[in-house]
């Protein structure tokens, strides 16, 4: 979606109800929000209709390396730059590779998200729930918002979600409710997530924890809290519940959580809401400094990864910030009227006006 700002950039998904639109959808928001990094790309995406949790290791690898030879010639370290998303990780980005590399000759950064072994960065697994984590503590302090025992609600255990609850929790606050795609589980004096991790990774989800009282998804979302962490599938907060959300603040960890008009009720009614494409952009920013690494043939330290994405986040929430006040405008019209004019510049200095 729209080459002006550099090589396409952005994940490839394997779920059952992939389509050509989501797909679509989801590489022109890559643009904005690469856009609104200020990173050196333009937006893409990719998606496979598959239940990748229905197959053996055997044969995502078939599928995998089958699906790039399909797309080689649209896929270079210059061109087209895929990462993992929803249903493929660090094994896939690795099988990738080496489908590319037999053709092309070894080349690591044709993808991002690899294991370390194979070229990955330091700090990429945790980059996205990072993220969230010091946006939480900037956004904080602008609300005059004490995160000590504050209560955080986290909607989706998977990658996002469990290290947005793990370092959100060594914040000082307390994660009050978490769910997974079983349902849920809520202690109202904090959950242990060290050991809902432990038990996810034993059980394949969240129900039957100990720990805490079984809910629902929709009860985890209208539990009184002051943080709100959608890290899971889109159009979770629409106007059908809407009117129970009780967070102060709403951080969207997942692609589109929120439907426009639930969106504008939320806004209107007080509640500040940081949108996906600034939230989640973790992944991408460390993405590209895994690309940068592999051009250099040069390992960063995870202190300076870590660092590094700390400064690019916090510029960018910065700028979107001080936009939405100057502008009298909500968070996301800040972030994708950011986002939209450096795409217009640069298709202005390329000429392609």
């Amino acid at each position: 979606h729209n080459g002006a700002r550099g090589p396409y950039k952005g994940g490839l998904r394997y779920h059952p109800d992939a389509d050509l639109e989501e797909v679509r959808a989801l590489a022109s928001l890559m643009t904005w929000k690469n856009a609104l990094m200020d990173l050196p790309y333009s937006g893409a995406k990719g998606g496979v209709q598959v239940d990748p949790w229905q197959l053996s290791m055997g044969e995502l690898n078939r599928l995998t390396r089958r699906y790039t030879q399909n797309i080689i010639h649209l896929i270079a370290p210059n061109r087209d730059i895929p990462a993992p998303d929803m249903g493929t990780n660090a094994q896939t980005m690795a099988w990738m590779m080496d489908a590319y590399g037999q053709v092309n000759g070894h080349s690591p950064a044709i993808v991002t998200g690899k294991p370390v072994e194979k070229g990955g960065s330091l700090g990429r697994e945790s980059s996205t729930g990072r993220g969230v984590s010091y946006l939480l503590q900037e956004a904080a302090k602008d609300m005059d918002m004490d995160l000590q025992g504050a209560r955080v609600v986290v909607q989706g255990f998977g990658n996002v979600g469990s290290w947005s609850a793990r370092l959100i929790q060594q914040l000082g606050c307390r994660v009050i409710g978490v769910s997974g795609v079983d349902g849920g589980v809520y202690n109202a004096g904090g959950l242990d997530i060290a050991r809902l991790q432990d038990y996810q990774k034993m059980t394949g989800g969240v129900t039957g924890f100990t720990g805490g009282e079984a809910i629902s998804n929709r009860e985890l979302l209208e539990l009184e809290c002051e943080v709100l962490v959608p890290a899971a599938v889109d159009n979770v907060i629409t106007t059908d519940n809407v009117d129970y959300i009780k967070a102060r603040l709403v951080l969207e960890a997942a692609n589109h959580p929120i439907t426009p008009e639930a969106d504008r009720i939320l806004s209107e009614g007080g509640v500040t809401i940081l949108p996906d494409i600034l939230v989640n952009a973790g992944g991408v920013i460390v993405s590209y400094f895994e690309w940068t690494q592999n051009i250099q043939e040069f390992h960063w330290e995870e202190g300076r990864v870590n660092e590094e994405l700390r400064k690019v986040l916090l510029r960018a929430y910065q700028e979107v910030r001080m936009r939405a006040m100057n502008e009298q405008i909500t968070h996301r019209e800040a972030s994708f009227e950011i986002g939209v004019q450096r795409v217009a510049r640069s298709v202005e200095l390329r000429g392609f006006l």
